[in-house]
């Protein structure tokens, strides 16, 4: 269920820029809009690296919830001696949750067909957002990157 309503704005959100994305000559572009163009760009550009990523999170939360699963089964003494390491799966899973979150979240309130009168206030947006989806990236790169670390495998 968590796929489709990450696969459908995803979808409406490739349909949406290839329609944009018209055949435009430098010499009888506005700066203005020029810019308002390329700030969207990169924020397209700053979702395509982030969202992949973002897809694996459900499945090494799974890894990480059988491995303190696993730890909660062992005998007492064994479970006071893994506890540090249970302590930072717990954590971890916690900031690889908030990362999935926050994708979530900037994709549904994103309006990349939102309708601006003019330049200014498109590029206004654009690098609000720009701001909003490199935070997004940041935590997903960094959560999956930490998860590496302490599982010790390749995302």
């Amino acid at each position: 269920m968590n796929k489709i309503r990450f696969i459908l704005p995803v979808l409406v959100f490739i349909a949406i820029t290839a329609c944009n994305n018209s055949e435009k000559t430098a010499e009888n572009e506005d700066p203005k809009t020029a810019l308002a163009d390329s700030l969207q760009k990169v924020v397209v550009d700053e979702h395509d690296i982030a969202m992949p990523k973002s897809m694996k999170i459900p499945a090494i939360q799974k890894e990480i919830q059988s491995l303190i699963d696993s730890i909660s089964k062992l005998p007492v003494k064994a479970q006071t001696a893994t506890a540090p390491y249970k302590s930072k799966l717990e954590d971890l899973n916690k900031e690889l949750s908030d990362a999935y979150s926050s994708m979530d979240k900037w994709m549904t309130e994103f309006k990349l067909d939102s309708i601006f009168s003019n330049a200014e206030e498109k590029i206004k947006y654009m690098t609000e957002e720009k701001m909003k989806v490199g935070e997004v990236k940041e935590a997903v790169l960094n959560s999956i990157q930490k998860a590496d670390s302490v599982l010790q495998k390749k995302f």
